[in-house]
């Protein structure tokens, strides 16, 4: 009866473990390392799974206008990130549509979550707009954006 026990608490974590990462908005691919270094100079090496495929194929077919800065890449780098991005894009139902501008903060899935965050508090300085996660996610860089482990600046 006790391997019983543990075999159905073990399935159970098993279960709850499966749908809690189907449903997440990040998928936990570890970031490819050059699309690490280079977005990562200016802001979050955003998870891939943040965006569908096609918004990340905007993304990088502009980045000579990447948001009002030029972030051009050469060709190579831009096709090796290219591919990687759009391999590990979102697939699920909160990623399905392009938002917005490509913007993950303009995404639907993006301002459910953050519904209860007052937009004053973007304004801030210390929080920088609503783009620099790590501002209060602090496990951000590492694709970790646990609601349970924010903190919000002054």
């Amino acid at each position: 009866m006790q391997t019983k026990n543990k075999f159905i608490v073990a399935c159970t974590f098993a279960l709850v473990s499966l749908v809690g990462w189907a449903d997440s908005p990040v998928n936990k691919v570890p970031p490819l390392p050059v699309y690490k270094a280079e977005c990562s100079a200016c802001h979050v090496a955003y998870p891939a799974g943040m965006l569908p495929a096609p918004a990340w194929k905007n993304v990088m077919g502009g980045l000579q206008k990447h948001y009002g800065t030029d972030a051009s890449l050469d060709a190579a780098t831009v096709l090796q990130i290219g591919k990687w991005l759009e391999a590990h894009a979102g697939t699920y139902k909160r990623v399905s549509e392009v938002p917005p501008e490509n913007r993950i903060t303009r995404s639907a899935w993006f301002i459910r979550k953050h519904d209860e965050v007052s937009p004053s508090v973007f304004k801030r300085a210390s929080v920088g707009g609503a783009g620099n996660c790590a501002a209060c996610h602090s496990g951000a860089a590492d694709g970790n954006f646990n609601e349970h482990q924010i903190r919000i600046p002054k």
